[in-house]
C-alpha cells in the first residue's frame, strides 16, 4: 500500500512563493492499495491536481472511492473539479457520514456545491456514474482489498478519522481534530461526567489509530498559538506527537499547515517542536508533509 499528499494546507488555499516548497493546496491524500484500488481521503483543492494525474495516466475507466472527513469547504471544494466526473465509464463513489445536527447525508455535500448559483454544471450533466455511500460510525467497510474504519474526532461539525488497512499495513488520518478538553470548570456539577466522556472518546480514537505505519495528523498550531484558537477544532504539533507516541505509530506526518505560515516559518516551528521532543521519540519518525510526497508502506 502507498499514499501520496496532494494537498497539505488547512482552512483556505494559500498558493504563492511563500508556500512553494510545501504547497498551498488544501487537504487531499491519494491511497493505493496492493491491488491498485484508489482511495482518496478528502477533496480539498489538491484533488484537482490528482484528477489531472489520473487522466494523464489513464489506461481504462477511472474508479475512485473518495472518503470525506467532514463538510467544511477546505476539505470538499475540489470535488466539482474532479475531472473523472465528466468522463463516461468512470465511477466515483463518495463516502461520508450523516450530519446528526442537520440530518444531511453525504450526497448533500455535492448537491450544495452543484447548485446553479455556485457552479455552472449540474450532476445530471456529468458523465460518470456517481454513487453515495453513507457510513455508519465505528463500522468498517471493505473497499477493494482494503478495510476502511472510522472514528468520530473532535471538530465543530461531525468529523471522521479514517484508518485504511491492507495486508497488514495501515495508515490513519485524523481529518481536522482538536484534542478533547473539559468545557466545564472543576467545580461544575457536570465536570466529572464530561471528563469520563472525554476519556471514552479519546480511548476510541487511540484504539482506531493504534500501531499504524503512518499517522497523518492535523498540526495547525504551535502550543503558544493554541490558547487563542481553543474551540476552533484544530490540533497542535505537541498534541500530534503525544498521539503518535501513545498509539505506537511508526511514522507521524504533520499536515493541515496553517495558511498564513510560510515555508520558512513552518520549518522553524517544526524544528522547535522536534528538538523539544527528541529525547522522547525512540523509534518514532516524524515528517513534515508536503505536496507530492509519496510513501510506500512496506
Amino acid at each position: 500500500m502507498k499514499f501520496k499528499f496532494w494537498g497539505v494546507r488547512g482552512s483556505i488555499p494559500s498558493p504563492g512563493p511563500r508556500t512553494a516548497r510545501y504547497g498551498g493546496n488544501t487537504t487531499c491524500i491519494e491511497v493505493r492499495t496492493d491491488n491498485d484500488t484508489l482511495i482518496i481521503l478528502d477533496g480539498g483543492t489538491g484533488l484537482f491536481a490528482l484528477a489531472q494525474s489520473l487522466i494523464q495516466n489513464k489506461n481504462g475507466p477511472i474508479h475512485a472511492n473518495i472518503f470525506i472527513t467532514h463538510s467544511h469547504w477546505d476539505h470538499i471544494h475540489g470535488l466539482p473539479f474532479f475531472s473523472p466526473l465528466f468522463i463516461r465509464d468512470s465511477r466515483v463513489r463518495l463516502h461520508g457520514v450523516t450530519d446528526p445536527a442537520t440530518g444531511n447525508g453525504i450526497e448533500h455535500v455535492m448537491g450544495v456545491q452543484l447548485q446553479n448559483s455556485y457552479f455552472p454544471v449540474s450532476e445530471t450533466q456529468m458523465d460518470a456514474t456517481i454513487e453515495y455511500q453513507t457510513l455508519n460510525v465505528d463500522q468498517p467497510v471493505m473497499v477493494g482489498d482494503a478495510t476502511v474504519s472510522n472514528v468520530v474526532m473532535n471538530h465543530p461539525v461531525i468529523d471522521l478519522g479514517y484508518r485504511v488497512e491492507c495486508n497488514g499495513r495501515a495508515l490513519f488520518f485524523t481529518g481536522d481534530h482538536e484534542p478533547h478538553y473539559n468545557i466545564h470548570p472543576a467545580e461544575h456539577p457536570e465536570h466529572a461526567a464530561y471528563e469520563a466522556w472525554i476519556a471514552a472518546r479519546s480511548a476510541a480514537i487511540d484504539a482506531t489509530a493504534r500501531g499504524v505505519d503512518a499517522l497523518i495528523v492535523d498540526c495547525s498550531y504551535t502550543r503558544e498559538e493554541y490558547p487563542a484558537k481553543r474551540g476552533w477544532g484544530h490540533g497542535t504539533f505537541d498534541a500530534a506527537f503525544a498521539l503518535a507516541l501513545r498509539t505506537g505509530a511508526k511514522t507521524l506526518y504533520c499536515t493541515h499547515h496553517e495558511p498564513t505560515r510560510g515555508d520558512d516559518e513552518l520549518e522553524a516551528v517544526f524544528a522547535d517542536v522536534l528538538a523539544r521532543h527528541a529525547p522522547l521519540l525512540g523509534e518514532l519518525k516524524v515528517v513534515l508533509a508536503c505536496e507530492g510526497m509519496e510513501v510506500q508502506l512496506d
